[in-house]
């Protein structure tokens, strides 16, 4: 019998992100497979809200409430976290490949002496190991991935996987843990409000060199018309038009959206490395040659200073 499946979730804030909700129904899935429970860690937010990963499958919910996890720190998360596995000795960690889960899952992982599988798309149980299946060179091909060793941790691609409710046992149990020796302080923390977070958006309208310039307003009105995240490529960031936080690539963030809108980006291999995975993407570009239309589900040849605007338009019409 399995010793359990240990999701961990993620909040900002006091509000839990999306990637949490993937993490849980993707280890109730692994947990049923192994015949083993599921445990939720939350870390530096209340029980109050942590009651809610229950709906998710959660038949042990960990709470480390303390102010020094508050905000993420590297060092502090590792250190609690590994402690917390040394005790629990789960099979399997599963995390979000948020900015976040990438570096705490990469710490924990030379930590614990354990596999990591990054950026994993599916995941699946064979012979009681995990499979995980992930996008590799630039998103020219998938390779599934065995784990060996134990605890065998994956780091989940956010947008990727099913949300599902299942209701578990959802039993809370107060840690009290410490951060043990830490080097880094948390000094403050500023937030880009009002807007949806790339990698978990179902919706990103990016902008590429055809852009012009620094003014994305054309693209920020649609998207924040169909409640989508704006992003931009590589030349667009390069340019100083906006921020690395914003650029979607190889070298950038990786996102799936259902809906991917492309303007005035060329689509060279890297950036397609950074959205292949989107359910549907649509460019607009005057240069009918340009390679993201081969890539493309639907394209429009034109200028997108007079089609997006066209397009968000029709789309106040049909709201």
């Amino acid at each position: 019998m399995s010793q359990g499946v240990l999701a961990i979730a993620e909040q900002s804030d006091g509000v839990f992100r999306k990637v949490t909700y993937e993490a849980l129904s993707e280890g109730k899935r692994i947990a049923d497979s192994l015949g083993c429970d599921l445990t939720a860690l939350v870390l530096g937010t209340s029980e109050n809200i942590s009651k809610e990963l229950a709906k998710y499958g959660a038949d042990k919910i960990l709470v480390a409430e303390t102010r020094a996890l508050y905000e993420y720190t590297t060092d502090a998360y590792t250190n609690v976290v590994a402690d917390i596995v040394s005790k629990e000795k789960p099979v399997v960690i599963i995390s979000g490949a948020s900015t976040q889960g990438r570096d705490l899952s990469a710490r924990l992982a030379a930590r614990l002496n354990a596999p990591l599988a990054m950026d994993c798309i599916a995941l699946r149980v064979e012979n009681d190991n995990l499979i995980a299946t992930r996008s590799m060179y630039g998103g020219k091909i998938l390779a599934d991935v065995a784990l060996d060793g134990k605890p065998q941790i994956a780091a989940i691609r956010p947008n990727s996987m099913n949300i599902t409710e299942s209701a578990g046992a959802g039993s809370i149990e107060k840690l009290d843990v410490d951060v043990g020796k830490t080097e880094l302080q948390f000094i403050e923390k500023k937030l880009d409000t009002g807007r949806v977070e790339l990698t978990e958006a179902d919706v990103v309208v990016s902008g590429g060199r055809g852009m012009g310039g620094s003014d994305f307003s054309v693209i920020e009105e649609l998207a924040d018309l169909l409640d989508g995240a704006v992003g931009a490529s590589r030349a667009a960031v390069d340019e100083g038009w906006r921020s690395a936080s914003d650029q979607v690539g190889q070298t950038g963030k990786v996102v799936s959206p259902n809906l991917y809108i492309a303007c005035g980006i060329s689509g060279a291999i890297q950036h397609f490395a950074g959205m292949s995975s989107s359910g549907i993407i649509v460019a607009i570009n005057k240069d009918p040659e340009a390679p993201v239309f081969s890539k493309a589900d639907y394209g429009i040849v034109g200028d997108l200073f007079e089609l997006v605007p066209l397009i968000t338009e029709e789309i106040k019409k049909l709201k």
